[in-house]
Protein backbone atom coordinates (compact mmCIF):
# COMPACT_ATOMS: atom_id res chain seq x y z
CA UNK A 1 0.00 0.00 0.00
CA UNK A 2 1.46 3.34 -1.08
CA UNK A 3 1.65 6.29 1.26
CA UNK A 4 2.36 9.90 0.30
CA UNK A 5 5.30 11.45 2.12
CA UNK A 6 7.21 14.70 2.05
CA UNK A 7 10.80 14.81 3.23
CA UNK A 8 13.73 17.19 2.95
CA UNK A 9 17.00 15.49 2.06
CA UNK A 10 20.19 17.52 2.16
CA UNK A 11 18.20 20.74 1.91
CA UNK A 12 16.03 19.66 -1.01
CA UNK A 13 12.32 18.87 -0.62
CA UNK A 14 10.74 15.75 -2.10
CA UNK A 15 7.14 14.58 -2.24
CA UNK A 16 6.20 11.15 -3.53
CA UNK A 17 4.28 7.98 -2.83
CA UNK A 18 6.16 5.08 -1.27
CA UNK A 19 5.21 1.54 -0.44
CA UNK A 20 4.75 1.53 3.34
CA UNK A 21 7.12 -1.46 3.58
CA UNK A 22 10.11 0.21 1.90
CA UNK A 23 13.08 1.26 3.97
CA UNK A 24 14.37 4.80 4.00
CA UNK A 25 17.69 3.40 2.75
CA UNK A 26 15.99 1.97 -0.34
CA UNK A 27 14.20 5.25 -1.07
CA UNK A 28 17.37 7.32 -0.59
CA UNK A 29 19.49 5.09 -2.80
CA UNK A 30 17.01 3.92 -5.45
CA UNK A 31 14.65 6.88 -5.80
CA UNK A 32 16.91 9.80 -4.94
CA UNK A 33 20.22 8.42 -6.25
CA UNK A 34 22.07 9.26 -3.04
CA UNK A 35 24.65 6.55 -2.53
CA UNK A 36 26.58 7.38 0.65
CA UNK A 37 24.33 5.34 2.98
CA UNK A 38 25.32 1.73 2.36
CA UNK A 39 23.47 -1.54 2.71
CA UNK A 40 25.65 -3.50 5.11
CA UNK A 41 23.58 -5.93 7.12
CA UNK A 42 19.91 -4.96 6.83
CA UNK A 43 19.55 -5.62 10.56
CA UNK A 44 20.60 -2.28 12.10
CA UNK A 45 23.81 -3.86 13.38
CA UNK A 46 26.64 -2.31 11.31
CA UNK A 47 25.77 1.40 10.94
CA UNK A 48 26.79 1.65 7.27
CA UNK A 49 23.30 2.96 6.48
CA UNK A 50 23.36 5.73 9.10
CA UNK A 51 21.66 9.03 8.24
CA UNK A 52 20.49 11.90 10.40
CA UNK A 53 16.72 12.25 10.80
CA UNK A 54 15.90 15.62 12.29
CA UNK A 55 19.49 15.72 13.57
CA UNK A 56 19.46 12.33 15.28
CA UNK A 57 21.34 9.29 13.95
CA UNK A 58 19.06 6.66 12.43
CA UNK A 59 19.80 3.32 10.80
CA UNK A 60 17.97 3.73 7.52
CA UNK A 61 18.02 0.04 6.59
CA UNK A 62 15.30 -0.74 9.15
CA UNK A 63 13.52 2.62 9.25
CA UNK A 64 10.43 2.63 7.06
CA UNK A 65 10.30 5.64 4.73
CA UNK A 66 6.64 6.18 5.57
CA UNK A 67 7.64 6.82 9.21
CA UNK A 68 9.76 9.87 8.33
CA UNK A 69 7.04 11.93 6.67
CA UNK A 70 7.86 15.60 7.28
CA UNK A 71 11.40 14.90 8.48
CA UNK A 72 14.68 16.55 7.57
CA UNK A 73 17.18 13.92 6.43
CA UNK A 74 20.92 14.53 6.16
CA UNK A 75 23.34 12.23 4.36
CA UNK A 76 27.06 12.52 3.75
CA UNK A 77 26.33 14.31 0.46
CA UNK A 78 24.70 17.10 2.44
CA UNK A 79 27.71 17.96 4.60
CA UNK A 80 30.00 19.93 2.26
CA UNK A 81 29.17 23.59 1.64
CA UNK A 82 26.99 23.55 -1.50
CA UNK A 83 28.14 26.96 -2.71
CA UNK A 84 31.90 26.63 -2.16
CA UNK A 85 32.45 22.89 -2.05
CA UNK A 86 34.38 23.32 1.21
CA UNK A 87 34.32 20.14 3.23
CA UNK A 88 32.51 20.05 6.56
CA UNK A 89 34.85 19.97 9.60
CA UNK A 90 33.78 16.37 10.29
CA UNK A 91 34.88 15.35 6.80
CA UNK A 92 38.14 17.25 7.19
CA UNK A 93 38.77 15.64 10.58
CA UNK A 94 38.53 12.18 9.06
CA UNK A 95 40.88 13.13 6.23
CA UNK A 96 43.45 14.77 8.52
CA UNK A 97 43.50 11.92 11.04
CA UNK A 98 43.31 9.13 8.41
CA UNK A 99 40.08 7.71 9.79
CA UNK A 100 39.18 5.59 6.78
CA UNK A 101 40.63 2.50 5.23
CA UNK A 102 38.26 0.79 2.80
CA UNK A 103 35.57 3.45 3.32
CA UNK A 104 32.52 1.19 3.50
CA UNK A 105 31.71 2.15 7.10
CA UNK A 106 32.76 5.77 6.63
CA UNK A 107 29.28 7.14 5.92
CA UNK A 108 27.90 5.84 9.19
CA UNK A 109 30.94 6.92 11.18
CA UNK A 110 30.72 10.48 9.83
CA UNK A 111 26.99 10.78 10.44
CA UNK A 112 27.28 9.43 14.00
CA UNK A 113 30.22 11.77 14.62
CA UNK A 114 28.24 14.76 13.36
CA UNK A 115 25.31 13.92 15.64
CA UNK A 116 27.65 13.62 18.62
CA UNK A 117 29.55 16.84 17.90
CA UNK A 118 26.36 18.79 17.28
CA UNK A 119 25.19 17.83 20.77
CA UNK A 120 28.59 17.79 22.49
CA UNK A 121 31.25 20.01 20.87
CA UNK A 122 33.94 18.98 23.37
CA UNK A 123 33.63 15.20 23.78
CA UNK A 124 35.93 12.89 25.70
CA UNK A 125 37.21 9.76 23.97
CA UNK A 126 34.70 7.62 25.87
CA UNK A 127 31.90 9.88 24.55
CA UNK A 128 33.15 9.23 21.02
CA UNK A 129 33.34 5.48 21.57
CA UNK A 130 29.81 5.48 22.97
CA UNK A 131 28.47 7.52 20.04
CA UNK A 132 30.08 5.08 17.59
CA UNK A 133 28.90 1.93 19.34
CA UNK A 134 26.39 1.22 16.56
CA UNK A 135 29.03 1.53 13.83
CA UNK A 136 31.28 -1.36 12.86
CA UNK A 137 34.58 -1.10 11.01
CA UNK A 138 35.78 -4.43 9.74
CA UNK A 139 39.17 -2.97 8.78
CA UNK A 140 40.07 -2.42 12.43
CA UNK A 141 40.68 1.33 12.23
CA UNK A 142 38.69 2.25 15.35
CA UNK A 143 41.72 3.98 16.93
CA UNK A 144 42.07 6.24 13.88
CA UNK A 145 38.31 6.79 13.74
CA UNK A 146 38.23 8.00 17.35
CA UNK A 147 41.20 10.29 16.61
CA UNK A 148 39.33 11.57 13.54
CA UNK A 149 36.27 12.47 15.59
CA UNK A 150 38.44 14.23 18.17
CA UNK A 151 40.12 16.19 15.34
CA UNK A 152 36.71 17.00 13.86
CA UNK A 153 35.64 18.34 17.25
CA UNK A 154 38.66 20.67 17.27
CA UNK A 155 37.85 21.86 13.76
CA UNK A 156 34.18 22.45 14.60
CA UNK A 157 35.16 24.48 17.67
CA UNK A 158 37.57 26.53 15.51
CA UNK A 159 34.80 27.21 12.99
CA UNK A 160 32.37 28.15 15.77
CA UNK A 161 34.96 30.45 17.35
CA UNK A 162 35.71 32.10 14.01
CA UNK A 163 32.02 32.59 13.30
CA UNK A 164 31.52 34.16 16.74
CA UNK A 165 34.30 36.69 16.10
CA UNK A 166 33.16 37.37 12.54
CA UNK A 167 36.35 35.99 11.00
CA UNK A 168 34.70 34.22 8.06
CA UNK A 169 38.01 33.74 6.24
CA UNK A 170 39.30 31.62 9.11
CA UNK A 171 36.02 29.79 9.60
CA UNK A 172 36.37 27.32 6.76
CA UNK A 173 39.91 26.70 5.49
CA UNK A 174 40.10 25.57 1.90
CA UNK A 175 40.81 21.93 1.13
CA UNK A 176 44.49 21.21 1.53
CA UNK A 177 44.98 23.85 4.24
CA UNK A 178 45.29 23.19 7.91
CA UNK A 179 47.60 21.31 10.25
CA UNK A 180 48.32 18.35 7.97
CA UNK A 181 48.86 20.33 4.75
Amino acid sequence: MDRSIEIAVNGRRYAFAVDARRSLLDVIRSDLGITSPKYGCGLAQCGACMVLVDGAPARSCVLRAAKVDGAVITTLEGLADASTGALHPVQRGFIEAAGAQCGYCLNGMLMSALALLSANPDPREDDVRSALRHNLCRCGTHKEIVASVMRAAELMREVAGSAATGDSAAALPQDGEGPSA
